[in-house]
């Protein structure tokens, strides 16, 4: 019996449109800090075009994560529940970091 794998280009347009999505970066804004043409993300996105490996790092980059995230298979799995207790645990950890981050600008203009 032969498991169907997905295309990789597929997973490719899949991966970049998922994490530019979380980031909320438009097409041509993940471009522009990849120092790509929009097309060539639209292109990408939408599997009419396979990338260099100077490519697939440039939009790695841009988007923070590491060039073989973009490569791996989305898990189609559904996000499991969580506690009030662990909800508010993530919320305070939130929090504390963007307080740490608005201190420190604070500061920094001081």
């Amino acid at each position: 019996m032969q498991i169907e794998r997905p295309n990789l280009r597929c997973i490719l347009a899949a991966n970049l449109k998922k994490q530019r999505n979380i980031l909320g970066l438009s097409q041509e804004k993940l471009a522009e800090m990849a120092d790509l043409s929009w097309q060539t993300v639209n292109s990408i996105e939408c599997r009419r075009t396979w990338v260099s490996d100077k490519t697939l790092e440039s939009l790695a980059e841009a988007l923070k994560i590491e060039t073989f995230q973009l490569l791996l298979p989305i898990e189609n799995t559904q996000p499991s529940a969580i506690s009030s207790g662990e909800a508010l645990r993530k919320i305070s950890k939130i929090k504390r970091a963007f307080d740490d981050s608005f201190n420190a600008i604070l500061n920094s203009v001081k």
